[in-house]
């Protein structure tokens, strides 16, 4: 059985090799084929029966399993669902380790959470910095808003207050109200 941690690698480089195999639209089938429909099939089921409440239950449990050091933060108000993640354990291996086989091991997030989303009535606003860190701001389909300003809706917990968040060499990758892994904005928004 392969440990946690060394699955990282082994599907940071299954992502390289389903590109330059098949190219980009099979990678982008594979995220939401393999993650969205199928291994992550009960996030789906939980968001779309339960939207915010489902995202609570689901990343809740599934980021304290994953980093029990609390490396993130949820905050939920009643028109956004947002996380911030401090330190990626997965994205952290990688860097920790020096594999770096595919472009941007950060974009299955949205290739998977994309497509649920839009399933769910949402959409997406979400920035990575490379390093291990990001945000996610959920909103339903429709709603005002987007891209809230630094601490506005996470306060002290905001990614984005960091020191190392944007270092003026990293590079950062964003989304805007999106639910498609190909709608980054780069570079800087």
């Amino acid at each position: 059985m392969i440990g946690c941690y060394d699955f990282c690698g082994h599907y940071e480089w299954t992502f390289d090799w389903l590109d330059r195999e098949g190219g980009h639209d099979l990678l982008k089938a594979y995220w939401n084929e393999a993650i969205n429909l199928d291994s992550q099939i009960h996030a789906r089921e939980l968001i779309i029966k339960e939207g915010f409440e489902g995202m609570a239950k689901y990343w809740g449990h599934t980021l304290a399993e994953e980093s029990p050091d609390l490396g993130f933060n949820i905050t939920k108000t009643p028109e956004v669902f947002r996380i911030d993640m401090h330190d990626c354990p997965s994205k952290g291996f990688l860097l920790k380790n020096g594999l770096e086989q595919y472009r941007d091991y950060c974009d299955h997030c949205i290739g998977w959470i994309g497509p649920l989303m839009k399933d769910a009535g949402f959409v997406i606003d979400h920035e990575h910095n490379h390093c291990g860190q990001c945000w996610w701001e959920m909103r339903r389909e429709g709603s005002l808003g987007g891209h809230a300003p630094t601490g506005s809706v996470a306060g002290e917990h905001d990614v984005r207050v960091r020191r190392d968040w944007n270092d003026g060499f990293t590079k950062l990758d964003g989304y805007v109200k999106t639910t498609d892994p190909d709608g980054k904005i780069s570079p800087q928004l």
